[in-house]
This record gives C-alpha cells, sequence and structure tokens, in this order.
C-alpha cells in the first residue's frame, strides 16, 4: 500500500454505505487541519489517535463503526481519520504499509501503533492509554 494505489472511481462495492468519520472522529483532508489537530490535541493535553485507512479497504470498512464508537466512548482522547489516498504525499511519510494503521500520538509524538482491523487489541491499547494518563489538569 505504500504506493498509494487506489482503485478507480468506477469500482461500486457498497463502499459508500459505511461512515468512515462520525462521532467525535475527525476528519483530516489536508496537512495543515493534522497540525491543527494536533496543536488542539497539545493544548488540552490530550492523546491522539489517528486512523490511516482507505474507503475501498474491507478490513477498514468493518473497524470504522468500532473507531466511532471508541470516539464517542472517549471525549479524553481525539480521534482522527486519515484517508490515505486524499493524502497520499503524507500517508507515505508516515511509511503506512497496510491500511487500517493506527498510530498513538502525545505531545506529537508516536507512543504506539497497531497495524489491522484488530477491535480487541484497539480496545486493550485505548484502555491502556487512558489508564496510563493522569487527570487533566485543564478540567475544572
Amino acid at each position: 500500500m505504500g504506493s498509494c494505489v487506489s482503485k478507480g472511481k468506477d469500482d461500486d462495492d457498497s463502499v459508500h454505505n459505511v461512515d468512515f468519520a462520525g462521532g467525535n472522529v475527525h476528519l483530516i483532508t489536508t496537512k495543515e487541519s493534522w497540525d491543527e489537530k494536533l496543536a488542539e490535541a497539545d493544548r488540552d493535553g490530550k492523546i491522539v489517535i489517528a486512523n490511516f485507512s482507505a474507503t475501498w479497504c474491507g478490513p477498514c470498512k468493518v473497524v470504522a463503526p468500532f473507531y466511532i464508537e471508541l470516539s464517542e466512548k472517549h471525549p479524553s482522547i481525539m480521534f482522527l481519520l486519515v484517508d490515505v489516498d486524499e493524502l497520499c504525499d503524507f500517508s507515505s511519510s508516515w511509511d503506512i504499509k497496510a491500511t487500517p494503521t493506527f498510530f498513538f500520538l502525545k505531545n506529537g509524538q508516536q507512543i504506539g501503533k497497531l497495524v489491522g482491523a484488530n477491535k480487541p487489541e484497539l480496545q486493550k491499547k485505548v484502555t491502556s492509554i487512558i489508564d496510563s494518563v493522569p487527570e487533566s489538569p485543564h478540567r475544572p
């Protein structure tokens, strides 16, 4: 997947029936919006989970509703979604070899990574992150 080769626009495989972004998932469409969201997360002391995904990817479609569900359960974490075909060069800079790939970031630095649509492992990583983060001093 590293070359960002996508399926043709005429491929019709019910891809449009799956919502990839919803709940508290922020769709990243530009490098600028990525930078803004990371700056916001740093300011608010939030961990970021970035899902590098593709609309044509079967496993991505399977895990997308679960990712949205996690975003709704854990508002203290910022959930981002990057379409590797929309942001090909940017995705390549993260060395994405397969979709989905989840990066876990704190203060803009990678603290974890998960490759594949492994829901139990994703849940486990989210839980361990929540357990490792002290209460935010920004909360009243």
